[in-house]
């Protein structure tokens, strides 16, 4: 894709816009928050994260890159060796900061990436997950939407289990983006604040997030050539394998969202099924929900 892609039915970027957009990224955040990792799973990360900074500052796209990890794990989930090896691999790859704090509570992803937002004064972050690995242009690809300074959020496409949802062809705009991966403007946090981690611990907090930047005039896209693999599963069945985690906060979060956005009667018509589920997780979910409906 290159950025006469990204039209949305403007007038393309001439050829000397399009050229200032390279460097764009002069200095770039990227957020990781952790949770009893997998082995190797953090190995990983920091390697494919170096692949895609080492591609983009050859291509002399990239400024000064800190990739900034926060851990939600009851105990820390790197000691000192292990960290001092990670940053030894980073700055290889032409990542010049890599920073590591433990907060000693489960913040969940929206707490934890908010924490991590303190003192954050670069002009864009990629949100980004422990369990993926990104694709060598995943940068180059990310930054070419940013062309229209409306462009506040760019999400790269998740393999091999993509998000069922809408985008448009042409422009890619998109209702909401997901932080497995996501370019963000810092002016969008600046406008909007960080994430709702009252509301949604673990899931739908993106969502909210897009919709409340896309309430403030940016533009949420999604950039189908900007690449990252997901860890998410299928069974042999064609099922997707999910988490007791992902079954309980996707509940919780979809009745918050439901009930955030003034549709008390989906909220309703949700708690009514989760209530009634054979799954005792969502029942939970339920239950915790009607706590939350009772204290105001």
């Amino acid at each position: 894709a290159s950025s006469s892609d990204w039209s949305a039915g403007n007038e393309a970027p001439s050829e000397s816009t399009a050229a200032e957009i390279a460097g764009s990224l002069t200095s770039l955040r990227i957020q990781t928050v952790l949770f009893n990792p997998a082995d190797g799973e953090v190995e990983r990360l920091v390697r494919g994260l170096g692949n895609a900074v080492r591609v983009a500052k050859a291509h002399g796209r990239l400024g000064y890159v800190h990739l900034a990890m926060g851990d939600c794990s009851a105990a820390s989930s790197l000691n000192e060796e292990l960290l001092e090896g990670f940053r030894s691999s980073a700055r290889n790859d032409g990542i010049d900061e890599l920073s590591f704090e433990w907060f000693d509570a489960n913040l969940g992803s929206a707490g934890g990436h908010n924490r991590l937002f303190d003192g954050f004064d670069e002009p864009f972050v990629l949100i980004f997950n422990p369990d993926a690995f990104a694709s060598p242009h995943l940068l180059l690809e990310l930054e070419l939407p940013l062309w229209d300074k409306r462009v506040g959020i760019v999400e790269a496409r998740q393999v091999p289990l993509e998000h069922p949802k809408d985008f448009d062809p042409n422009s890619g705009d998109t209702s909401w983006a997901s932080t497995a991966a996501a370019l963000i403007r810092r002016e969008v946090i600046d406008t909007i604040g960080g994430f709702d981690a009252e509301a949604f611990f673990l899931y739908c907090d993106d969502v909210d997030f897009s919709w409340r930047a896309r309430l403030a005039g940016f533009r949420v896209v999604h950039q189908p050539a900007a690449r990252i693999f997901h860890d998410k599963r299928l069974s042999t069945e064609g099922r997707m394998i999910v988490s007791d985690a992902e079954v309980y906060y996707a509940a919780e979060a979809a009745l918050m969202l439901a009930w955030k956005y003034s549709h008390p009667e989906l909220a309703q018509r949700l708690l009514r099924g989760f209530s009634h589920s054979p799954l005792k997780l969502q029942r939970k979910a339920a239950k915790y929900f009607r706590g939350r409906m009772g204290g105001g």
